[in-house]
């Protein structure tokens, strides 16, 4: 990759005025801004082509996604997109300008000129995992995951992370860096953790209404069978006092059991679950509204209420937009808090459909390929991370602009919340429960010769009971910075890996991409390395996901 452009070339022109420091002003009116772009040499434009062309050829809450453990559609409801996220270049095609013109234009870019940058991210927080889910299942089926469903974000937060945790409800911030082989360019990254799971013994009893998909599509191994299993094993571990209540749905929706106590009832729920058969089409929109109907009239006062929906997502009856079904439910979820989780199945899945109704409907997604994904989140995290511990939780990263010249979120496009909304508590944030990490990456370029402090980190949230807001805090001095990706910590490196490789799979598309980018094959060797060094088995997976994609290629 060429040399970043001299600062003088660089310096970012304010819309107004001089920028107020970012630490001193979270909720200011600033925007974040992508790196523009640059004319690339003729070896890294050939590369960058050989690849574009071969890639473009080619469960539950979340409490269960992003977990302490392994583990783009449109905006969300009320978290509107911060201004100025233009895509970056890919790094074939380098991070700096070219020269322009004095009107600001360039010569020999074609691409519409990006607005100047700022120095404020803000987003809602986002523990779903069901993009490297489906995509590890549409590798291991022989073909390349259609970028679209490809989020970085999700990538990330599949794999452990060692952030200290909270004693309490809420947050830690944890925020770090290292440098890469680009000059200038670093990566930082901001882990938010939650407390950790208390013993299932401890938790609030939990109401959950699955709604589950009995479509004919739903009949290919993988899907229904899995799903019954699932549920079954999962009636066995949880609680006497917990409730369970369930709907299907095909053509039309039904109840098939109310909101029953395990306790005395465990045969009854067993019974029901396996007499379960597939019937004709997939009217999905009539399942969300069943299921939620179904879970306000069996509503437990101090209990952990939630749909839990499993389905492909191919819904092809009645209503299929998301903001549609949605919109008959809403009501619902504002007034009993109600939140939706969605449990992705199948070969051929509607991702886009279920990440959307899970992003509107205060929920997560996941997906589940085979009996060891769906035993590890329905056995075992979900009796465990059944809780909530933050509402609407947010972000905001201030970058010091005496230090940081540049910066782009990596991921999170349909999470983005405007600056100026971090603070206002009506505008939608994410429902984090315990045992989570939260993860982002950033790409940062540094002023050349510059030293000091970097970035401020706040996480804000509202406690799941009173709904009182709270926030926590901490920073980034370029001090810090590992001096290269490779001398920084395992899970620092597991996580870039993780985000280069989900890079790699959108090259070829308008989105943010990652300097000091490895290919395939030695990303394949770093990711088996460190699967040796941590002894991570969901690394090795990872490793092996990647080595999928470089044959494919």
């Amino acid at each position: 990759m060429q040399h970043a452009e001299p600062d003088d070339h660089r310096r970012p022109a304010h819309r107004t005025g001089r920028p107020r420091p970012p630490a001193a002003t979270p909720g200011g009116d600033l925007r974040e801004h992508p790196p523009p772009r640059r004319a690339p040499g003729s070896a890294r434009r050939l590369r960058a082509a050989l690849t574009a062309a071969a890639l473009a050829g080619g469960l539950l809450l979340t409490g269960c996604g992003g977990s302490g453990e392994p583990s783009n559609t449109a905006d969300r409801g009320g978290a509107r997109e911060s201004r100025g996220d233009a895509p970056l270049p890919g790094p074939d095609q380098g991070y700096g300008t070219g020269e322009r013109d004095s009107d600001g234009s360039g010569e020999d870019d074609s691409r519409e000129v990006a607005p100047a940058p700022d120095y404020l991210s803000t987003f809602a927080l986002d523990v779903d995992t069901a993009s490297y889910g489906y995509a590890r299942r549409t590798l291991a089926d022989g073909r390349l995951p259609d970028p679209s469903t490809v989020r970085p974000e999700e990538f990330v937060n599949s794999f452990r992370q060692d952030y200290e945790r909270p004693d309490g409800n809420g947050f830690s911030v944890t925020v770090d860096g290292a440098r890469t082989s680009e000059d200038d360019w670093s990566l930082v990254r901001v882990g938010l953790a939650t407390r950790p799971a208390e013993d299932d013994g401890e938790r609030p009893p939990a109401a959950l209404t699955f709604v589950l998909d009995i479509s004919g599509s739903m009949a290919e191994p993988g899907r229904l069978d899995l799903a019954k299993k699932s549920l079954g094993v999962m009636t066995d571990r949880l609680r006497d006092d917990d409730s369970l209540a369930l709907v299907t749905f095909s053509d039309e929706a039904e109840t098939v059991l109310p909101m029953t106590r395990l306790d005395g009832n465990r045969d009854e729920i067993h019974d029901a679950i396996d007499d379960l058969r597939t019937e004709a089409s997939t009217n999905l929109g009539a399942g969300v509204e069943t299921g939620y109907g179904t879970a306000v009239e069996g509503l437990r006062k101090g209990a952990t209420n939630r749909v839990v929906l499993v389905s492909d997502a191919l819904a092809n009856t009645g209503d299929t937009d998301a903001d549609t079904i949605l919109e008959r439910i809403a009501d619902s979820r504002r007034e009993y808090g109600i939140t939706l989780f969605g449990v992705g199945v199948g070969s051929d899945y509607g991702d886009a459909l279920m990440e959307r109704l899970a992003d509107r409907g205060d929920g997560h997604t996941v997906y589940v390929s085979d009996t060891d994904d769906a035993y590890d989140v329905f056995a075992e995290r979900l009796p465990r991370n059944v809780d909530l511990t933050a509402r609407d939780a947010k972000a905001q990263v201030a970058f010091d602009p005496e230090t940081v010249a540049e910066f782009s979120l990596v991921g999170y496009d349909n999470r983005r919340v405007a600056d100026e909304d971090f603070r206002d508590d009506s505008v939608d944030g994410g429902e984090i429960g315990p045992g989570h990490t939260v993860t982002a990456l950033y790409a940062v370029r540094t002023r050349s010769g510059a030293s000091g402090h970097l970035a401020t980190a706040t996480v804000r949230w509202l406690d799941p009971d009173s709904r009182t807001p709270h926030e926590e805090t901490a920073q980034l001095e370029s001090g810090a910075l590992d001096d290269s990706r490779t001398t920084a910590s395992d899970r620092f490196r597991v996580t870039a890996v993780a985000a280069y490789f989900a890079d790699a799979l959108r090259r070829g598309t308008d989105h943010t991409h990652l300097p000091g980018a490895l290919d395939l094959t030695d990303l394949t060797e770093e990711a088996e390395d460190l699967a040796e060094e941590t002894g991570d088995s969901a690394v090795r997976q990872l490793a092996e996901a990647i080595r999928q994609a470089d044959a494919l290629s």
